[in-house]
């Protein structure tokens, strides 16, 4: 059934993890707490995250600044690989590298990832049911966001590669009947403050950062 509502989807990466990714740092729960004080005035009906602790602890303290929105867990809102490309669909300078990449990621990342990104895509994409507009929130990892950014661009499927976002950063696409998925906006950090933000970026990208460089 095609949705006949505009669906704001709201896409966060989980707060700053510890070393061993069992949980999150006293400045990752400062990040997710931040972050769910910016999300108060939005009418969410509905927080889902993935399976991992990080994404849950975020998601919990996300919503316990939250009045009464809902929590779901859906692994389709985890951590894999949602695309294995082939080496004709990559730039070839950046080809065998990105492969030996990819390759070094657990098996079950890799092989049930793209069932999952269908999901996910199935899930939380387009515009939705109803008749009044919906508002939902999605606690996840760095690749998925990556790939339904890619998706709501039209990008070829590998083009999730490359696309980072910070810990407790938000991201929003609108989708409305009709029309083409819109990138409200990517990697916001304004809710956080200077010391929190940045956390989980690739370094050799900070010098972008404005007033940024090699600290």
């Amino acid at each position: 059934m095609t949705g006949s509502a505009v669906r704001h989807l709201y896409l966060a990466r989980h707060g700053e993890a510890t070393p061993d990714e069992s949980r999150l740092t006293e400045g990752g729960r400062r990040q997710a707490v931040l972050l769910g004080e910016r999300l108060r005035g939005v009418p969410l009906s509905a927080v889902h995250h993935g399976p991992l602790p990080r994404a849950e602890e975020t998601a919990r303290l996300v919503a316990g600044r939250l009045d009464g929105v809902p929590l779901h867990r859906s692994d389709a809102a985890g951590d894999y690989i949602p695309y294995m490309p082939c080496e004709n669909e990559l730039p070839p300078e950046s080809a065998e590298s990105t492969l030996q990449r990819l390759g070094g990621f657990p098996e079950e990342e890799r092989a049930g990832g793209p069932a999952l990104a269908r999901d996910a895509l199935a899930r939380f994409t387009g515009p939705a049911p109803g008749t009044g507009p919906r508002h939902e929130l999605v606690v996840t990892h760095n690749f998925l966001i990556g790939w339904l950014v890619r998706d709501a661009l039209d990008a070829p499927p590998w083009r999730w590669l490359g696309l980072n976002h910070c810990n407790a950063a938000l991201t929003v696409i609108r989708y409305a009947p009709g029309r083409p998925a819109s990138l409200l906006f990517y990697n916001d950090m304004r809710h956080l403050p200077s010391e929190l933000r940045w956390t989980g970026f690739p370094p050799e990208f900070r010098a972008c950062e404005p007033g940024g460089g090699d600290n």
